[in-house]
């Protein structure tokens, strides 16, 4: 049975490796002192504890602060962890693609798209937020009934779960815009809601890419297609 000891050697073994391999490509610093951390505990540091549900920079700094300081001795102050932690989203970009070829979710024909909304602030408060002014903006969420200022974030998982692609936009941004900016690797079929439906970016996914999007049609279209696939393919697209 694998231990949580075990589970934190493996996944830094993991991530240094892949970020030496990284290295000899892009520097990881051009100049000045490396950090008494170690970019590879950080990201280890990260991972373990997104996989606990701890999903803030303050709550990850202090879980490792009160359960694995013997392990992580050199963990720095909680800004200084913060502010490293954010410079190595680069290298993160490239470990997470090299893991996804690694377990082979680029090989995977079936893959799944949808948008998320990604609010600043209470509706209420958005006139007045200065966070991310000029890059931030209104955008409606029509699964979540949801209006909001912020963002949107644009995922792909492979069939069996695995993330892809993702970005981010403004919130007025078009899902369907935003396609393009996700699916790199990937081919086969791709599943998507109602907000992808466009006859135009079937086709250019197709001729461009070959990829096949699938989407629900809305009440007013009619669909040719067999009833027993649109509803294998709308229990499919749950998995996201």
């Amino acid at each position: 049975m694998l231990t949580i000891k075990d589970f934190l050697i493996h996944v830094f073994c993991c991530v240094d490796d892949l970020l030496q391999d990284i290295y000899q490509q892009y520097r990881p610093r051009a100049r000045g002192f490396a950090p008494a951390l170690s970019d590879s505990e950080v990201i280890t540091m990260e991972i373990v504890a997104e996989y606990f549900g701890i999903d803030t920079e303050k709550g990850i700094w202090s879980y490792f602060c009160h359960h694995w300081l013997s392990w992580f001795p050199d963990i720095p102050s909680r800004s200084s962890f913060v502010r490293q932690a954010a410079k190595l989203w680069k290298y993160k970009q490239i470990l997470q693609t090299k893991l996804v070829h690694k377990m082979g979710a680029f090989d995977n024909n079936i893959h799944l798209i949808d948008g998320i909304p990604i609010p600043l602030c209470c509706f209420s408060r958005a006139p007045n937020c200065r966070s991310f002014k000029g890059e931030a903006d209104y955008g409606h969420c029509a699964a979540k009934k949801l209006t909001y200022y912020g963002f949107s974030g644009h995922l792909v998982i492979s069939g069996n779960g695995i993330i892809t692609g993702f970005t981010l936009t403004s919130a007025a941004t078009d899902e369907r815009e935003a396609v393009w900016d996700t699916i790199d690797g990937i081919k086969g079929l791709l599943i998507g809601d109602k907000g992808y439906i466009s006859q135009l970016l079937q086709q250019q996914l197709l001729q461009q890419r070959n990829i096949e999007l699938q989407t629900p049609l809305r009440r007013n279209m009619k669909d040719t297609r067999p009833k027993e696939l649109v509803k294998i393919l709308m229990r499919v697209r749950r998995l996201i």
